[in-house]
């Protein structure tokens, strides 16, 4: 060795992942609820979600989609789960100033499995709606819908009562259910109204009603032909008459 010399090789990826294993580890969880997340600043970070204090999933954000943004996403889809109960559901989230080329998530996620299940990642949950082509796969026995499927005895309140149109039930839908409702002509972000939808009137009590009896309310004033099914984790309205759908369950028929 030369006098006066020396190397030093700093490993910042690791030392980064240490350390925020240890601030995980050394905070407390906190209701996974609209009203904890308000002060969660929009910015980039790393988060978990833990059911009844387990580890369940892990997740990284920039700051274009930030930590308040993506867990309060999350927040929406837990909610109208059978199986699973909100208030057992916490988060931990911790703001990241620096990010290096590392892929945090990889690294957290292989870092806990080996003392948690992590079981929401890689399972669909907070995906985006599969698609039409999809409808007809079997989800898998481990995937988030599967264990935890759309409960259709929720109560909602769109707000209508009344006679009121079925385009406007149907937007009301769209717009307060935490899981997709995919109708037949409708665009992602707009209802495309169906010819169908033009003239039909339900009747809505003041009262809050369950997903499933709102559905067949609509469905039952509907031209002949169309049909409602529930699948793992969504709904879907198409004029159609089809017995089989992998993980379906039909709802009601016009």
């Amino acid at each position: 060795m030369t006098a006066g010399f020396r190397e030093f090789e700093f490993d910042l990826p690791e030392a980064l992942l240490s350390s925020l294993i240890e601030a995980f580890d050394q905070m407390e969880g906190a209701a996974l609820t609209h009203d904890h997340l308000a002060g969660i600043p929009d910015a980039q970070g790393v988060y978990q979600l833990l059911l009844n204090d387990e580890i369940v999933y892990i997740g990284k954000t920039d700051s274009e989609a930030g930590l308040r943004r993506r867990l309060s996403r999350h927040a929406f889809t837990i909610q109208h789960r059978a199986n699973l109960e909100v208030r057992h559901v916490s988060f931990k989230a911790v703001r990241v100033f620096v990010f290096t080329a590392m892929d945090l998530e990889s690294q957290l996620i292989r870092h806990y499995r080996s003392k948690a299940t992590v079981t929401w990642n890689n399972s669909g949950f907070g995906s985006n709606d599969p698609g039409r082509q999809r409808d007809w796969t079997a989800a898998k026995p481990a995937s988030f819908d599967i264990l935890y499927p759309i409960d259709l005895n929720q109560k909602i309140s769109l707000g209508l009562s009344g006679r009121v149109k079925v385009s406007e039930v149907l937007q009301a839908l769209r717009r307060e259910l935490p899981y997709t409702l995919r109708i037949e002509g409708a665009g992602v972000k707009r209802l495309a109204l169906h010819t169908d939808f033009d003239e039909p009137m339900v009747k809505l009590p003041a009262k809050h009603m369950s997903v499933g009896d709102l559905i067949s309310i609509v469905v039952a004033v509907l031209p002949n032909g169309w049909q409602a099914t529930a699948l793992a984790g969504r709904i879907i309205l198409y004029k159609e008459h089809v017995e089989n759908y992998p993980s379906g369950r039909i709802i009601a028929r016009s």
